[in-house]
């Protein structure tokens, strides 16, 4: 199924948000992960057939896709999280979005928690595959397997494909279900010079904060329905630390995937696709199911 696909840059007070759109309905807002070359469509292209009764808003978030490079003093002065948060905001009231459905993944799960904390009426729906910020390990040590491959690609001689297959090797439970072409696409995405000194600093700034920001602290703030999903097998943000979230969001649910690592939406598409589209499909106008399952 090929959907139209629409671009646009918004101007916000930090810098220009890249924007994909396609479909009509209520808004879905989905997040992309922090991994080296990740951005919107490249994450989440694959599962949008499922999504065609919504709206669907793929923002490339700040430092990565098209979107302008963090500085230094905008690191040293706010969260990587704080601001997302605040660009965002920005950005959906620019496209004319009050209320709206909301998914992220890691970095994306992060920026989810912040919106979803910061501006509760506006987040009807809230889905969380593994998300940074509200999520303390229990046995697992840190940083994760998933975190030290990341902040490895980009230093010593820089990103390599064998880097690259590294890093796919650890975020998924089997990388044999990527060809030789999607690891080099992959590794292509990564090669962007301005990205790349942004990697830098925001790992520099990510070390100085002592990680991500500690969202599990408001997560009572919450008040949307919420769908965790997460893989048995994630050695990025483990599953151990979910209890957290189980325990001080609301109305929460929690599905776990054996087999299956920190890519869920794409380790377990047609799963992934069935879930979120179940769990969104009451809303107005999405009809009984929802984006169907897409498989």
């Amino acid at each position: 199924m090929s959907l139209a696909l629409s671009s646009r840059t918004i101007e916000t007070t930090l810098g220009p948000i890249h924007v994909s759109e396609t479909g009509d309905g209520p808004p879905l807002v989905l997040l992309h992960g922090g991994g080296p070359g990740a951005n919107a469509l490249a994450n989440y292209r694959a599962n949008l057939p499922a999504f065609a009764g919504f709206r669907v808003i793929l923002p490339d978030q700040p430092g990565f896709g098209g979107s302008y490079r963090p500085t230094e003093a905008d690191l040293d002065e706010r969260s990587i999280t704080e601001i997302t948060v605040d660009a965002l905001t920005q950005t959906l009231d620019a496209l004319g979005v009050g209320e709206y459905s909301l998914l992220g993944n890691s970095l994306g799960g992060a920026a989810a928690l912040g919106l979803a904390i910061a501006q509760p009426e506006r987040v009807t729906k809230l889905v969380l595959m593994a998300p940074g910020g509200g999520w303390l390990p229990v046995s697992t040590p840190l940083p994760t397997e998933g975190q030290k491959e990341m902040f490895r690609y980009y230093n010593g001689e820089g990103p390599t494909v064998k880097k690259m297959k590294n890093f796919i090797r650890v975020m998924v439970a089997d990388p044999r279900q990527f060809s030789d072409e999607e690891v080099q696409a992959r590794y292509e995405g990564s090669l962007d010079p301005g990205h790349i000194e942004f990697y830098h600093r925001y790992n520099t700034a990510f070390a100085k904060r002592g990680g991500m920001d500690p969202l599990w602290k408001d997560l009572g703030r919450i008040t949307a329905d919420t769908l965790l999903l997460w893989g048995r097998d994630d050695r990025t943000i483990t599953l151990d630390g979910s209890a957290l979230m189980l325990k001080h969001i609301r109305r929460v649910q929690l599905h776990v995937f054996g087999g299956c690592g920190h890519w869920v939406q794409v380790e377990r598409k047609a799963d992934f696709e069935r879930l979120v589209g179940d769990f969104l499909g009451d809303l107005p106008g999405t009809g009984a199911s929802g984006g169907g399952a897409g498989s």
